[in-house]
């Protein structure tokens, strides 16, 4: 007797169900790509339970004949696709026929849709799978479907459902991203009887604002790029705003939500040293492209994707949101806190969102303040007695009008002074207050930039000793050492490897300061083992110590004219707002801030 037995068909639907509807958010899911699809202008959804044993989605599409809703039940019946040319130009969510066939399979569903062209509306009822009535009723032009009892006859499949808020979660999250992605559709959700998400405004923007909260877009920079055959959109968080948690990060294709690692890591990587290691920020990423260059038929749940020039997408990606975020104002600001004199820091909205706090401005770039801020200066300030600026005379500042014309007027040429606070911070007038720098962290973002140039430039950046450095190495410090060489020569190092454990250093980068070339050789190479910041390659974490290293420190005396020059030099970088380890290198104290302390307004 054969082992081998074809599965009857209800277990098969039952299996294919499997894949198709894992939870309730996937027959929400479904239900609004049919809706969507069908061109509806308006979609209702409406649960009860999270969704376990009450889900009805109503819409004003075009509907459908008793024919064709009969036919909608069918397994890989659809009106989507017809050819296999068809599969490879998909212009529709839903193309694969499986979602009304499978919901079915593990539910009891009702079907009322009518086209414009009938008088009645078909109404269908069917259980597990098995058609139980077919008959007319009244129903405007579109469809409503009900779906109760969710996984009533596959009782494992019920028992694996999570609590009802997080079930309620997932639904709120799949009717959000649909409402973000198509503005052109109102979008209404109501849990119980609680309407939670109303979503009419006809903008991204707008709809951004319904779903997070009122002015969230305030803290958000918007972008647009137009490339060959791709147009990349979208809107990306400050970096001020991050979570600890991921779950905030949106990327439509074609309007349809979809997961892609490496699409995902391209905007992260824009964000490279402008956010702490840990930090998410939010964004919502738009690709346009022909649908012949994207396979969306990877798995039935249609949100995994494959780019036929995958490397292509990554890089317009990256140097889109790139681009948006030098081009932004990332300068935090400080407000004074009414009560203490104290100066605080000042999110860019005034909404408040759950989870979300300031970047905070401290020396651990990895705590954060709550949501009013961390306090800057000592509770005892108001009763310091030493004098607040270093001992110098005042000299007006002389930066070049490009210079500032470069940032938007942040350091115009007003003949403004600037002063060393407690040889650590640079402070300079602005045209609208008081602009303050760490001169470490904009001394470190300098460096970094110039030395990552050195390895497209190739010039003459070496100075050499006029008595060469012999240091000797542990096997794993030697093997970092033979690793690195070949960038660290490009840096600027001059080095000559003997013996399998000494290194000879010779030469050293133009910008190194005398007296520390023995030490700065090994320090890199600690700190080079301990960084396992994947979103850098090996050049950018050279980089990135060799920058702190080299770079001035907090209480390094500074001239004026190495001030002014340090001030120059910072607003040629690429990214002037944060170090290469992400903490801030400017804050603004607006003067209207200083005026209301006063009492001027």
């Amino acid at each position: 007797m054969a082992k081998i037995k074809v599965l009857s068909e209800e277990i098969a639907s039952k299996i294919a169900a499997g894949e198709v509807v894992q939870r309730p958010e996937s027959v929400v899911k479904e239900l609004i790509e049919n809706s969507i699809d069908a061109g509806a202008r308006s979609i209702d959804v409406e649960v009860k339970d999270a969704g376990k044993s009450f889900i009805r989605i109503t819409d004003d599409g075009a509907g459908m004949n008793e024919e064709d809703a009969l036919l909608a039940f069918e397994r890989h019946a659809t009106s989507k696709i017809e050819t296999y040319q068809d599969l490879e130009n998909v212009a529709t969510l839903g193309f694969r026929g499986e979602a009304l066939y499978s919901i079915a399979a593990v539910s009891q569903i009702e079907l009322k849709t009518k086209t414009a062209a009938e008088d009645a509306a078909v109404y269908l009822r069917v259980d597990g799978g098995r058609q139980e009535e077919v008959s007319r009723t009244a129903h405007g032009t579109g469809t409503t479907v009900i779906v109760k009892n969710l996984f009533y006859n596959t009782p494992a499949r019920r028992n694996f459902m999570k609590a009802n808020p997080t079930e309620f979660r997932h639904i709120y999250q799949t009717v959000s991203r649909y409402a973000i992605a198509f503005p052109e559709i109102e979008f209404r959700l109501q849990s119980g009887d609680e309407v939670v998400l109303r979503a009419k405004s006809d903008t991204v923007r707008g709809r951004l604002d319904e779903v997070f909260g009122e002015r969230f877009t305030d803290s958000l920079v918007a972008f647009e790029e137009d490339y060959d055959h791709l147009k990349v959109s979208g809107f990306l968080g400050k970096p001020e705003y991050t979570k600890r948690t991921r779950g905030e990060q949106f990327l439509f294709l074609n309007k349809r939500y979809v997961l892609s690692k490496a699409i995902n890591h391209a905007a992260f990587s824009a964000y490279e040293n402008l956010i702490d290691k840990g930090d998410f920020p939010f964004f919502a990423i738009f690709i346009e492209m022909p649908p012949n260059e994207v396979d969306v038929n990877v798995h039935p749940s249609k949100l995994e994707v494959k780019f036929r020039d995958e490397r292509s997408i990554y890089g317009a990606i990256r140097s889109a949101t790139r681009s948006a975020l030098v081009k932004s104002d990332l300068v935090p600001e400080m407000a004074i806190a009414p009560d203490s004199g104290r100066f605080v820091s000042r999110p860019t909205t005034e909404s408040s969102r759950g989870g979300i706090v300031p970047v905070s401005f401290n020396s651990n770039p990895g705590q954060h303040g709550g949501s009013s801020g961390r306090y800057i200066n000592d509770e005892r300030i108001a009763d310091a007695v030493d004098p607040l600026f270093s001992l110098r005379f005042p000299q007006n500042r002389s930066t070049s009008a490009e210079s500032a014309g470069s940032e938007g007027g942040l350091l115009e040429d007003t003949g403004s002074i600037i002063y060393q606070l407690h040889n650590k911070y640079i402070i300079s007038q602005i045209s609208t207050g008081l602009l303050v720098i760490d001169q470490h962290a904009a001394h470190e973002r300098v460096i970094y930039e110039r030395t990552l140039k050195r390895f497209s430039e190739h010039g003459q950046n070496t100075q050499q000793l006029l008595f060469p450095i012999s240091i000797n190495l542990d096997p794993a410090d030697f093997t970092v050492v033979e690793e690195t060489i070949p960038d660290l020569n490009l840096m600027g190092f001059s080095l000559k490897t003997f013996s399998g454990s000494t290194v000879v250093l010779d030469g050293v980068p133009v910008d190194l300061k005398p007296g520390r070339e023995s030490t700065i050789l090994t320090e890199i190479i600690e700190d080079y083992k301990r960084d396992n910041d994947l979103r850098l390659t090996p050049r950018e974490k050279l980089c990135k110590t060799y920058a702190c290293k080299a770079a001035v420190k907090a209480g390094d005396y500074l001239t004026i004219e190495e001030m002014e020059s340090l001030i120059d030099q910072l607003f040629e970088a690429e990214v002037p707002y944060v170090c290469p380890h992400g903490r801030p290198v400017l804050v603004k104290i607006p003067l209207l801030e200083l005026d209301k302390k006063f009492g001027r307004i």
